[in-house]
């Protein structure tokens, strides 16, 4: 039985440049932060701004390396000590990584199996559109839990980073046909 692709490449391409442009945004809202509330301890899926900026720049990477085959993969997220300044940079390069993979990667090997390491140990593998989608969402949610944790350390100069904002900001230029 043959497996349907639902996305193509126009698709892809067009999640990529979303991630990038949301990504953009909350980097701008980290640019604005002092470094008390970027290392603030606050009760969420992580304990501070930075440890969740760091999360989101961590997988990017990770993932880039994943489907590169790159032999020794680094979690980000287990050995950073760089500065916020030094996570942006890294998080600016993996999203526009991300940009270049997607432009690059031949859309007849989105059905191909990429193998991936878990954070805790042990391995996993799932065909290379799943692993696309799954880190679109994952950047998508924790960009959201910036949000509230952006709230908590009183910064309010919060702009939407929907899709759907995304679609009409750019909506010329990513009309799919």
């Amino acid at each position: 039985m043959k497996k349907i692709m639902t996305a193509d490449k126009k698709y892809f391409s067009t999640l990529a440049n979303y991630n990038s442009w949301a990504n953009n945004i909350a980097i701008e809202w980290l640019n604005q932060i002092n470094d008390g509330q970027w290392e603030q301890v606050i009760v969420s899926s992580f304990t501070s701004i930075k440890q969740t900026a760091i999360h989101i720049a961590s997988a990017e990477k990770i993932w880039l390396d994943f489907w590169n085959h790159i032999p020794q993969p680094v979690f980000l997220s287990a050995e950073f000590n760089g500065s916020k300044n030094d996570l942006i940079e890294i998080w600016k390069s993996s999203s526009a990584g991300l940009k270049n993979f997607i432009s690059a990667y031949p859309e007849e090997n989105y059905q191909q199996q990429v193998t991936f390491k878990y954070p805790r140990g042990g391995e996993g593998s799932m065909e290379f559109w799943q692993t696309f989608s799954h880190l679109i969402n994952h950047c998508t949610y924790h960009r959201g839990q910036l949000v509230t944790l952006l709230r908590q350390v009183g910064f309010t100069k919060l702009s939407s980073t929907d899709l759907a904002t995304y679609y009409r900001m750019t909506q010329k230029t990513t009309t799919l046909t």
